[in-house]
């Protein structure tokens, strides 16, 4: 007996221990999918070594795509390169590892610049590569190819930082940072820039989110009814914030947190007002019911950065609101969660975002939704 002879069924048997020790790394769901059609053909298996991403993609082809033309030059011995742009597989998917697939491969951006920057950015650790790969395609579809390469970097530089769960509020906020002719991106303060840290960004992102449910909160019209009436007291000036232009200017220059009262007003629990002396902001003051009393009752009054004010500014608003009758004011309260949104505020905020995606995603219905907002 001649030792080839010998040798190649040891040959034979180690590089199938080597197949089955490729296919085992692949997600426990799809490991008897992959394996069976890597068991078609030589050159199929091979794929397990040579290119992960192209076996898993025809093994467990996501909806409408078909997989029989990709196949077959596989077995004809056809370029890789030829063989994945068949099965609409981007070639930059061949260096991640069997472990990064969980589910069907989506549509991902394959243009040259983006291969040549996500190529940095791939993750070195098998764990992180399906939530990896999941948030590079779910940010290329909801925002845009320069987002998901700054996701790609994110994740794979402080992985412990990125918030997966308000992806979908980062991806929107980046796009219509992006979109300088739309109703969201004139509610940005800060836009995405693909050089801010995945910190800063989702400080950024909640803080346009808080304006915009400002806005889907209390519409384009002010509020009519303030409860009292605006005075000078004492060489104070107490000024309505009726509208989201005057909340807006009041939280930016009283460094306050007024923009999240939104709700809190649209449901008639509180009014807000902006205590000036001489045209100089000194006080933000706000009226609610305290406790079981009926009566509007000064509940909050500071000063910038929510700095304690003096007494005789106390004294002065407790003066104004004792001017008015207050037996005949009617607060008329909300039960929470019962004043609708602004239905054109909402329509006209997203329409550019569902237009541009060319449909209208259940988690942000065409219909106004308390939840699908919270949700972001």
């Amino acid at each position: 007996m001649s030792p080839n002879s010998v040798l190649a069924p040891r040959q034979e048997a180690g590089r199938s221990d080597l197949l089955e020790r490729r296919l085992r790394r692949y997600h426990p769901h799809f490991q008897g999918t992959v394996r069976a059609l890597a068991m078609r053909h030589a050159r199929i298996a091979d794929l397990a070594a040579s290119f992960p991403a192209l076996l898993f993609a025809l093994a467990v082809p996501r909806p409408g795509l078909d997989p029989t033309p990709a196949l077959a030059r596989v077995i004809d011995g056809l370029a890789l390169a030829e063989a994945a742009a068949a099965a609409d597989v981007p070639l930059w998917l061949r260096k991640l590892p069997p472990e990064a697939f969980a589910r069907p491969i989506a549509r991902l951006p394959d243009g040259e610049p983006f291969r040549r920057q996500i190529a940095s950015h791939l993750p070195r650790s098998p764990k992180l590569a399906p939530t990896w790969l999941q948030a590079v395609a779910d940010v290329a579809e909801l925002a845009h190819e320069s987002a998901a390469v700054w996701i790609a970097r994110e994740l794979a530089r402080e992985p412990r930082r990125v918030n997966l769960a308000r992806m979908r509020l980062i991806c929107l906020w980046a796009w219509f940072s992006c979109q300088p002719a739309t109703f969201g991106h004139e509610l940005i303060e800060r836009p995405w820039t693909p050089d801010m840290r995945i910190g800063p960004a989702l400080k950024a992102a909640d803080h346009w989110r808080m304006i915009v449910a400002l806005h889907m909160n209390l519409g384009r019209r002010p509020i009519t009814d303030m409860w009292l009436q605006a005075a000078r007291v004492a060489g104070y000036d107490f000024l309505p914030l009726a509208s989201i232009a005057a909340i807006t200017e009041e939280a930016k220059a009283m460094k306050n947190c007024l923009n999240t009262y939104g709700y809190n007003l649209t449901h008639n629990r509180s009014r807000l007002w902006s205590v000036r002396r001489d045209g100089e902001r000194i006080a933000t003051l706000r009226l609610a019911s305290r406790f079981r009393d009926p009566l509007p009752n000064i509940v909050e009054l500071r000063g910038a950065g929510n700095a304690d004010v003096p007494r005789e500014l106390w004294w002065a608003a407790r003066q104004w609101l004792h001017m008015h009758d207050l037996s005949t004011i009617s607060m008329g309260q909300r039960e929470w969660g019962t004043a609708p949104l602004d239905r054109a505020s909402w329509l006209s905020l997203w329409r550019p975002f569902w237009l541009a995606k060319r449909r209208i995603p259940e988690w942000l219905p065409i219909a106004p939704s308390r939840d699908a907002l919270e949700r972001l």
